[in-house]
């Protein structure tokens, strides 16, 4: 149970971030910082377990059991090495975020920290490919927020480092689709340790580039790497963070995870070794350039990055051993680096090394603390990163290649390490040497310099007793190449090769920074012609300008350039495909019987006549003939709930159409005979296709295995007989939820084009004038027929839509057939009122929407009692009259589909049907009404609705 109480503990942290902000302000980062350091130490204390005895610790929550995807959390050595830095780095930024800020509340800040550590803890923890890239797209978002709270300046920053980092998800998760594919199962582990990838070369060279091109946007290697100098507009602790522990890490954890199976292919090693060289070199000759500190210490993260990518990709178990250790050794030197920087800008107000004055008397422990880790990412001795990196060039050196290749890969790595050692000069000589004078505000106050202070001094020591992270190191090895490696790290390996290779990085490194001056001038000038930042620009102009040139082919509010665009379309593929590859269907010998042809001739007058009339009303009523022609084909066919949907929808259809076209001309504009050959010439098409189509697919008579499995358990495993709800409401719950949820939307849409276009307090077209006393144009007299069936039928409806809605487990019905019933009642309801303001809703249909899409999600949460999401439960429960009634949370989930349903349709008949709400409001301010109409027919209006009383709940529906 550890690892889920550590990741349990990491999202409490985040969820009392706002209680904490609150009381403490900055000071919150106190509390954060303890608890962080209490996990590290949990962690630590798994050590023994994990590190010397070489176990793994394992938990297992089942998730989506159908798919095989869990919660499956595994500690080994390499996820333990990465999380010890999430919590331990995080505890020292946390701490030292609380002085970096001015005082007060930081509520954002600190949510977002911890749910990084969050995001970052699952990565390395995440024993299942689907986890693992739920969590490495939860670290982009953070990333980008985080980023992004730094204000206006950070907002395109952001951005771009999103959409990178987003690219490289989108690379992982078709990676984690093929492994998946590929295994036939999602545990990584297993996939790691099971599956012979040699067996099929092509397919694995294609999931290892899927891999690369993830780690590489992460870890910003060529040609990725401007992001990371980008999103130094964050602020000092979140970039400290990103660069120390967390972000840039994810992309070093998953190529050191998946070197196992792919390290001994060329693609996977050519590639990283040349990608991260390249990395290496030019982020350093970059950081060589930066006069701000901040900047300068981004560009040796990108150049450090690309030292540990190239050291991965040589993928003995000496280099992985390297990557270990240097991994450790940057997260340290780099934490206190950023840190230490971030003190100086806020007690001088600049980072300028330009305008910095000499610090190392006004602020002595900042200038050794800085020395120190400078020092240490020179890689100088004895500090831990001068064992990393000499770990590093013996790697390099005993590389499984030609002598040729090691020469050429030596000499990259010495050349980045020179550079590394001049721009690690620059940087401290730049802050505290120098002209010497009074810094603004001096030293920091101890809590400032106390998280880089352990990180400094941890660099140090770790250095001096390098030793004791042999345990450490040789599983890591074991871990990342199933290959038992001893491990003999130490400060003195005697005159070798490595030995040599740091000799003469330092050497180089201390010549370039005796002749600053003349480096300084011959790389003021730009090395390369366009910026990483301007190139993506280029790029996202491009796409979206592609975009909109696309968008131009179809730019109208018509629909139909976008209908004969895509259906068009479609039709010409589905006949090409007919045409080449022509199947033949196998009929029975009575297939059709003369009642289908009947239907056939009516809806093909229906259609016919839609197309040659010009009258808009009359349109809608033609189709609503084709629809009840093949309402009465589904009951011919024994569709009942089919034909029952069908006929509904088509009363409700009619109804709301008509009020849409009260607001429109009653003819149909007139078309230019070439547009009306167009459209005839894609309907043309799109028919024949869609006819041939039917002709073949219905040749198929025998049931699919599907449909087959479904009437074979429908009634075994939901104790439902009616097979159409039982797929709707519990095997395809979720299908149904998400339905609902954009059935909402459409909902909540209607009421915010009708108010933000204000089609609701426009006048429609003059009516026709009614001529005194004609019964025909009376909207009380015509109506009285109308109001009476209402007042009687509309409570039949209402029970029988409740009958439906209970009955639709067993038999036809269900939450939706039975929302359908009682949406038309409300319908007749609002029919048979005489004005629009006698006929307004009164239920607050938007809240109907809300509730039922919240009932029918949150019913689903008592699926988890039987360990799934929507599955529905079952009770048997005794009727007093003997008997039982067997009882299913289904119903309830169909409950929720019932109000959803009935609150859009109540949307479309109270907001379509208003005339003139300004009226409206005029009438219940006590003013004269405008509207048309004897003002004594409207008082006699009044009289008869009082007799003849709507029923209550139905008395909705503005005209």
């Amino acid at each position: 149970m550890i690892l889920p109480l550590i990741l349990g503990v990491l999202v409490l942290t985040v969820v009392s971030t706002p209680l904490l902000d609150r009381m403490l302000g900055r000071n919150a980062g106190w509390p954060l910082a303890v608890v962080f350091a209490a996990l590290a130490a949990a962690i630590g204390s798994l050590a023994p377990q994990v590190i010397g005895r070489g176990d793994t610790i394992e938990h297992v929550v089942t998730w989506m059991p159908s798919l095989d995807i869990s919660v499956r959390l595994r500690m080994d050595g390499t996820s333990w090495l990465f999380a010890m830095l999430v919590v331990g780095i995080g505890a020292l930024i946390l701490a030292y975020s609380t002085r970096y800020f001015p005082p007060g509340r930081r509520t954002g800040f600190y949510a977002l920290m911890t749910t990084f550590a969050v995001a970052m803890m699952g990565l390395v923890l995440a024993d299942d490919v689907v986890l693992m890239f739920v969590f490495w797209e939860l670290t982009t978002i953070c990333s980008f927020y985080l980023i992004g709270l730094s204000g206006e300046k950070a907002n395109r920053p952001a951005v771009r480092t999103f959409l990178l980092t987003a690219m490289g998800g989108l690379a992982l998760l078709t990676a984690v689709v093929m492994l998946v594919v590929e295994a036939g199962t999602t545990q990584l582990s297993v996939i790691l340790a099971t599956v012979e990838w040699s067996d099929s070369p092509g397919w694995s060279a294609a999931v290892a580039a899927l891999i690369i091109l993830a780690g590489f946007t992460k870890s910003a290697q060529f040609p990725f790497h401007y992001w990371l100098p980008d999103a130094m507009a964050a602020s000092t602790p979140v970039s400290a963070y990103l660069h120390a522990a967390t972000m840039v890490k994810a992309g070093i954890y998953l190529l050191m995870r998946f070197t196992p199976i792919f390290g001994d292919f060329p693609v996977w090693n050519v590639t990283l070794i040349t990608a991260g060289l390249v990395t290496a070199v030019i982020g350093a000759l970059f950081a060589l350039q930066r006069t701000d500190l901040k900047e300068l210490l981004a560009y040796s993260t990108v150049s450090q990055l690309g030292l540990l990518v190239a050291i991965i990709g040589v993928g003995t178990p000496y280099a992985l051993a390297a990557a270990a250790l240097h991994t450790l050794a940057h997260a340290l030197f780099k934490a206190a680096l950023f840190m230490l920087m971030g003190v100086i800008d806020t007690r001088n107000g600049t980072r300028d090394i330009r305008e910095l004055p000499g610090l190392r008397r006004a602020m002595p422990v900042t200038a050794t603390l800085m020395t120190v880790s400078a020092l240490s990412m020179a890689g100088v001795p004895p500090l831990l990163g001068f064992v990393s990196k000499e770990t590093l060039f013996a790697a390099i050196a005993d590389g499984p290649w030609t002598t040729p290749v090691t020469v050429v890969v030596a000499t990259a790595a010495v050349g980045a390490a020179v550079l590394t050692f001049a721009y690690s000069f620059r940087m401290v000589h730049g802050a505290f040497w120098g002209e010497p004078g009074p810094s603004r505000d001096g030293e920091g106050s101890a809590a400032y310099l106390v998280g880089p202070g352990v990180a400094a001094v941890a660099g140090l020591g770790l250095g001096l007793a390098v030793p004791v992270l042999d345990p450490l190191v040789e599983r890591v090895v074991l871990d990342t190449t199933t290959v038992e490696h001893t491990a003999h790290l130490a400060l003195w390996h005697g005159f070798n090769v490595p030995l040599v290779m740091s000799m003469l990085a330092i050497a180089g490194g201390s010549v370039l920074a005796w002749r600053r001056v003349q480096v300084a001038r011959a790389v003021e000038r730009p090395l390369v012609p366009v910026k990483g930042t301007e190139v993506f620009e280029g790029v996202h102009r491009g796409i979206i300008g592609g975009g909109v040139r696309v968008g131009r082919l179809t730019g109208s509010n018509a629909p139909a350039p976008h209908l004969a665009a895509v259906l068009g379309t479609l039709g010409v593929v589905a006949l090409t495909v007919m045409v080449l590859n022509p199947p033949v269907p196998q009929y029975p010998a009575t297939t059709t019987r003369t009642a289908d042809w009947l239907l056939v001739g009516l809806i093909v007058v229906a259609v016919v006549a839609v197309v040659v009339t010009r009258a808009r009303l009359a349109a809608v009523a033609l189709v609503g003939v084709s629809g009840f022609a093949v309402a009465l084909w589904f009951l011919l066919l024994g569709g009942f709930d089919l034909a029952l949907t069908q006929l509904l929808v088509e009363i409700l259809t009619v109804v709301v159409a008509v009020l849409v076209l009260r607001r429109l001309p009653r003819k149909f504009h007139p078309v230019r005979r070439g547009r009306a050959a167009l459209a005839g010439g894609v309907a043309v098409v799109v028919g024949l296709a869609a006819g041939l189509a039917a002709y073949n697919l219905t040749g198929r008579r025998d049931i699919s295995a599907a449909g087959q499995y479904f009437l074979t358990n429908a009634e075994p495993e939901t104790g439902g007989t009616n097979v159409v709800n039982t797929i709707l409401v519990d095997f395809r719950a979720l299908d149904t939820l998400g339905e609902l949820a954009v059935l909402g939307i459409a909902g909540l849409i209607i009421v915010a084009v009708l108010d933000s276009a204000r089609l609701n307090h426009g006048r429609l077209p003059e009516p026709v004038v009614a001529l005194s006393g004609n019964p025909v144009f009376s909207a009380v007299q015509n109506s009285l027929i109308m109001r009476t069936v209402a007042l009687r039928l509309g409570p039949v409806l209402t029970i029988w839509s409740l009958y439906l809605l209970l009955r639709g487990h067993n038999a036809p019905g269900g939450g939706f057939i039975s929302a359908l019933v009682g949406g038309a009642g409300f319908a007749l309801a609002y029919l048979a009122a005489s004005s629009a303001a006698k006929a307004r809703i009164r239920l607050p249909f938007t809240l109907l929407i809300a509730a039922g899409v919240a009932i029918a999600g949150g019913i689903g949460l008592v699926g988890y009692v039987d360990d799934s999401y929507l599955r529905p439960l079952h009770a048997e429960i005794p009727l007093p009259w003997g008997g039982y009634y067997h009882f299913t949370t289904a119903l309830i989930f169909d409950v929720g589909v019932y109000l959803a349903v009935v609150g859009v349709l109540l949307t479309a008949l109270n907001r379509l049907g208003v005339e003139d709400d300004v009226h409206a409001e005029d009438a219940r301010a006590g003013q004269p009404s405008t509207d048309e109409g004897d003002p004594d027919e409207s008082d006699e209006a009044d009289r008869l609705l009082d007799e003849h009383t709507v029923p209550a709940g139905h008395e909705g529906g503005a005209r």
